[in-house]
């Protein structure tokens, strides 16, 4: 795949998804939301790749929507038909949800390794990640406040799943930055590390892991995760014992029982 924006490599299972505008702080433009949601169609759809690694190239992990961009938003909303025209910034905003909801959405497992600036927009793509790392200096900003804006692609939705409601309300409304210690505290992210290079050895290492797992049973894990989060404990209950009573016997466990009898590591297909 060949991206303007951003950097997509492949490899023993593990996809390394790299927002691609190191100049601009890897802030959100229009061709970016477009390609990330290409790119990530594209991994979910390709057997191989078991792991997705999101991170940002050069200082940043993501700087935000791209000011430009919200700025023609605005211009867009001064049509001669406030109706029409709020109308067409609402299906606007909810394609840019879209975007975001694309990474929970993918069957496998998406690590962000954060570094630097994580501000606004990049907020609500690594709440929609599976699981957040970071650098002791990362900076996670809900920044919307600030700009006389409502937080609107995700992380008002799903933080409070992460860290609770109350520090979501309190990080929302006060725009305040988070470094990486407290964002370990707060369980934002679930480890920290000293520099960006301890940051890519460490993740990279836990994707490696991760890609050695059943794939039926992993991208089943993380379904059921996410369908428990939204619905009643009765209702995902029924869920999983439908996954497993339609994938539980595949050839993974089969693999996975001759590995435990002949005492060797699995191998699994993809």
């Amino acid at each position: 795949m060949e991206f303007e924006t951003i950097a997509v490599e492949a490899k023993d299972g593990v996809a390394h998804l790299r927002l691609d505008r190191p100049a601009q702080a890897n802030a959100l433009n229009r061709a970016m939301w477009s390609e990330l949601r290409a790119a990530v169609d594209a991994l979910d759809e390709d057997p191989t790749v078991r792991v997705i690694v999101l991170s940002g190239n050069g200082k940043h992990f993501c700087a935000g929507i791209d000011l430009e961009m919200l700025g023609s938003l605005r211009a867009g909303a001064s049509a001669d038909c406030a109706g029409r025209a709020a109308e067409t910034l609402r299906r606007t905003i909810l394609d840019l949800q879209d975007v975001i909801t694309g990474v929970e959405r993918c069957r496998v497992p998406v690590v962000a390794a954060v570094h630097g600036a994580c501000v606004g927009a990049g907020m609500d793509l690594a709440s929609a990640c599976d699981l957040r790392y970071s650098t002791e200096d990362a900076r996670f900003v809900i920044k919307e406040i600030d700009m006389a804006v409502v937080a609107d692609v995700g992380v008002l939705q799903r933080l409070p799943r992460i860290v609770g409601e109350g520090v979501t309300r309190e990080l929302a409304y006060t725009g305040r930055t988070v470094g990486g210690g407290e964002a370990f505290g707060l369980r934002l992210v679930n480890g920290v590390y000293p520099d960006a290079e301890a940051l890519a050895v460490g993740v990279a290492e836990l994707a490696a892991s991760l890609a050695a797992k059943p794939p039926l049973a992993l991208r089943g894990t993380k379904h059921a995760i996410t369908y428990a989060r939204d619905h009643t404990v009765a209702d995902a209950l029924d869920q999983v014992a439908t996954w497993n009573a339609g994938m539980l016997v595949s050839a993974d466990l089969d693999e996975a029982l001759a590995a435990a009898r002949e005492r060797r590591p699995a191998v699994y297909r993809d």
